[in-house]
């Protein structure tokens, strides 16, 4: 984690009553997976959110000020074609089939009350490890 002295935006959607956090629900039409070829698309315009500044006031370990109505778009793309990965794991009920490739990713947030944008770097990006997508069963499924 950095300094969170130097934060200065928390863009998330919080922790539900459940304690489930940063997971909120999206538009069944918002992702288009093809596993066969590793292609794959995850795009979300205009999503409301909330900026709480920081990630300790966030996960609400310090007090902090009161989080700002936001919204964020990203758009983020798996080129697939690349390598495929087969994973089997009985040990812990895991098996998969990956198809690796490049992905990218665009991303904008803005508070509702102000004119600021922040938008991703693309020239920053890189892939760290190999992205990819694929199927996957585990635990009751794997049997």
């Amino acid at each position: 984690m950095g300094d969170p002295s130097q934060q200065v935006h928390d863009f998330n959607p919080g922790i539900a009553p459940s304690g489930l956090f940063w997971t909120i629900p999206i538009e069944p039409g918002a992702i288009k997976v093809d596993p066969r070829t590793g292609e794959a698309r995850l795009r979300v315009q205009a999503l409301k959110i909330e900026d709480y500044h920081d990630i300790l006031n966030s996960i609400g370990l310090v007090p902090g000020p009161p989080p700002l109505p936001s919204r964020v778009s990203f758009d983020v793309r798996w080129a697939g074609h690349g390598a495929p990965v087969d994973l089997h794991d009985p040990v812990f009920g895991f098996a998969g089939h990956y198809v690796t490739g490049p992905a990218t990713i665009s991303f904008t947030a803005r508070n509702d009350n102000s004119n600021v944008v922040y938008t991703a770097d693309a020239t920053g990006q890189t892939n760290p490890g190999p992205p990819a997508v694929g199927i996957e069963q585990n635990g009751v499924f794997f049997h």
